[in-house]
């Protein structure tokens, strides 16, 4: 979807080939945008570069961050001041205003659905949406979690429990990626679709039978934030004991 023709990047358009789409999608360097398979491209009679080569590089790579998967993320970013303008209007409690930042919180949550999958499958990675997905993730629950309890409708230690959860294991996640890469599990997965139902029934303003139910669905995502975060701290200690033990006997080798 991001390819762009190489001769955009300087370089002949037979000798663009995957890996120079993928260095553009990801921006990449110009070097690698051009198709360094086929060698350094020819510079015109004299010996000079294009004038335009530099900004033909810089344009791929600006194009890169601007794709769709990006967009999306973006769209949540924006997303947040806006649902908790309209979580607060009316002094908090009116349900048309309610109803209208539920519809925020939804499109928020579908797009966390479908940005990193269209990432992945479009060769659509790139390092903003790599620091931006988990920050617009956090941003939106942490609005409505914080917004909820504000208004008297979650207690705070719910609140301090889920976020607190978020922070640590993204924390955890930074210090043992020396080690590896603690992979996504389906628990963890259930967890957030989990937290997105409860939130948004609670964002609501719901009455008799739906009320009970929402307090029962976020009792299961206080539960499962709770049992997801203890197997990844597990992991991490695990990941982290086999780091080192993999290092030591790489070291021990080297030396014999």
């Amino acid at each position: 979807m991001t390819g762009v023709p190489a001769s955009a990047a300087g370089g002949s358009s037979g000798a663009q080939g995957p890996r120079g789409s993928a260095a553009a999608a990801d921006g990449g360097t110009p070097s690698e945008v051009s198709g360094s398979d086929s060698g350094p491209a020819t510079a015109p009679e004299g010996g000079k570069s294009p004038r335009g080569g530099k900004i033909a590089a810089a344009a791929v790579n600006q194009a890169s961050v601007w794709n769709v998967a990006n967009l999306l993320t973006m769209l949540r970013l924006v997303l947040v001041p806006g649902f908790v303008a309209l979580m607060l209007a009316g002094g908090g409690y009116d349900p048309a205003w309610r109803s209208l930042a539920w519809a925020a919180f939804a499109i928020a949550m579908i797009t966390d659905l479908f940005d990193g999958h269209l990432a992945r499958t479009y060769n659509l990675v790139t390092d903003f949406g790599k620091i931006a997905d988990p920050i617009a993730d956090k941003a939106i629950m942490g609005a409505a979690l914080i917004c909820l309890s504000a208004l008297g409708d979650l207690p705070w230690w719910v609140t301090a429990v889920i976020l607190g959860r978020e922070l640590g294991i993204t924390l955890l996640r930074f210090l043992v990626i020396r080690y590896g890469v603690i992979p996504a599990s389906r628990g963890g997965k259930l967890k957030t679709l989990t937290q997105g139902v409860a939130v948004g029934m609670y964002v609501l303003a719901l009455t008799g039978w739906l009320a009970t139910l929402r307090f029962w669905v976020m009792a299961v995502a206080v539960v499962l934030t709770v049992v997801t975060g203890l197997d990844y701290v597990r992991q991490a200690i695990v990941l982290r004991r086999r780091g080192i033990a993999e290092r030591a006997a790489a070291l021990e080798e080297k030396e014999t």
